[in-house]
């Protein structure tokens, strides 16, 4: 389709960019700061309105984009990433709102892009659009100084990560003259390109995408970043451009390097070992919960990458399934650790001593969250590890399976950390934890998602399955 066109199946996202415009010019005139949330949260709310589930593959503006049921599942996954991610905001204390709330709506325009981007082009913007964004957003507290150093470094690792994926690309477009992934495929499969440079050029993209979703060796930034921006930024980013990033590399292996499986299927399988290992490891002697947290979520991209390995039908639905059930969770998880913060002022795991005693509904809370992300069922975690658990065992990678499940293990015991902490170790005091009512909201939210899709995950699945790509 040329660019007239496309436009009306392209409404959407240009509802997030005028809502995006429009509440900075707002942002001069509204003296109630915290109704621009609200806007913003209006904004997602109008551009999910007009978003239309499509029944076969329409190739947008040339064919930079394709509007598939694979995009339509990340464009509502993203779009419900942000919406959740405005409520955590609203009880949080964030200077310049207008701004801030501006930003996200271009994130979820950026993130929208590349769950759509059809080509190498399109993929290197989209990826870069939203890093960009992200640098901004971890510095916003510009008088924190571990914001700026966050931000900073977030800089430099995105950087030389981006640096690495657009040489693996130029490669690649050097190799086919082509920057579409369907041509690109058609001459991998012709067997116009030599295997081994085709590989090359598919580690050197890995870089990007390892960057975008916290994979071993390119998770070096996410503890850092994540302790030091502001926590509902960091509760985004753990979910948002992670969930985005599976996408891009899932389009990319399976688009246009799926006649190579065989030898990056094992590649994906170490990485995946290394990457939880690691983030498992490290978590445990942590006594921050936003850097334990961050650690975590390094663990929580090897479990995912396991159907990335396996690339089975089951594989390929357990990376879908996770990433829905992971956001619930963790978003969740994170919506606590901002009541407790705001109460304490810091984000030292011994805050949550006793917290049972003064907020039995948010330890309860916690406790199903954290219990999610070890995999216990019924909750959402358990859905998304079995699948991937199962694809591992289907696919006969079972080295794969059994670190996984060693690593569940450690997983467990630094989660079951906090929990004992809220349960079994006396509070200092009983002054209870307060939050507003957009925390309640958020809570409940997340709370009936992690529970609903634990005890009905069919809905979910059926969900994931219409948005497939093998």
């Amino acid at each position: 389709m040329d660019a007239l066109e496309s436009l009306p199946y392209f409404i959407p996202d240009l509802i997030l960019l005028a809502s995006a415009f429009g509440l900075l010019m707002l942002d001069f005139s509204i003296a109630n700061k915290k109704l621009l949330p609200l806007l913003g949260l209006a904004g997602i709310l109008a551009s999910l309105l007009f978003c239309r589930y499509p029944a076969e593959p329409l190739p947008l503006f040339y064919g930079f984009f394709v509007l598939d049921p694979f995009s339509f599942f990340f464009k509502i996954t993203a779009l419900g990433i942000v919406a959740l991610t405005f409520l955590i905001s609203l009880d949080y204390e964030i200077p310049y709102v207008g701004e801030y709330v501006s930003l996200f709506l271009f994130m979820a325009f950026g993130l929208t892009l590349m769950g759509a981007a059809n080509n190498l082009l399109m993929i290197f913007l989209g990826i870069e659009f939203v890093s960009i964004l992200s640098y901004l957003l971890v510095g916003f507290l510009k008088k924190d100084p571990r914001s700026k150093e966050a931000s900073l470094k977030y800089l430099l690792f995105g950087s030389l990560a981006s640096g690495v994926m657009l040489f693996g690309m130029s490669i690649l477009y050097g190799l086919t003259g082509s920057i579409d992934l369907n041509q690109i495929q058609s001459q991998l499969a012709a067997g116009q390109v030599s295997k081994g440079l085709a590989l090359v050029t598919l580690l050197l993209m890995m870089a990007g995408f390892g960057f975008k979703i916290s994979m071993a060796p390119f998770h070096l930034w996410a503890p850092d970043v994540y302790e030091g921006a502001p926590t509902p930024v960091t509760a985004f980013l753990t979910v948002g451009p992670k969930a985005l990033g599976f996408a891009v590399f899932l389009r990319v292996l399976h688009t246009t390097f799926l006649e190579l499986q065989s030898d990056w299927g094992y590649l994906l399988a170490v990485l995946s070992m290394l990457t939880m290992t690691l983030g498992n490891v490290i978590a445990v002697p942590q006594t921050n919960v936003k850097r334990l947290l961050g650690y975590s979520s390094i663990a929580q991209a090897g479990y995912i990458l396991m159907g990335l390995a396996v690339s089975n039908a089951t594989g390929v639905t357990g990376v879908l399934v996770y990433l829905i059930a992971y956001a619930f969770t963790n978003l969740g998880a994170f919506l606590c650790v901002i009541a407790v913060s705001n109460h304490f002022g810091n984000d030292e795991i011994e805050n949550y001593a006793g917290l049972s005693e003064k907020s039995p509904v948010l330890a309860f809370s916690l406790t199903l969250f954290l219990l999610s992300l070890a995999g216990i069922p019924p909750l959402a975690g358990f859905i998304g590890k079995f699948y991937v658990f199962a694809s591992a065992i289907e696919g006969r990678f079972l080295t794969l399976a059994v670190v996984a499940a060693l690593n569940s293990a450690v997983a467990a015991f630094y989660y079951f950390k906090i929990v004992r902490l809220m349960y079994l170790t006396p509070a200092a005091n009983r002054e209870p934890v307060f939050a507003g009512t957009s925390f309640w909201v958020g809570l409940a939210l997340t709370l009936v998602g992690v529970v609903l899709m634990g005890i009905f995950p069919l809905p979910f699945i059926a969900f994931v399955q219409k948005a497939l790509i093998l």
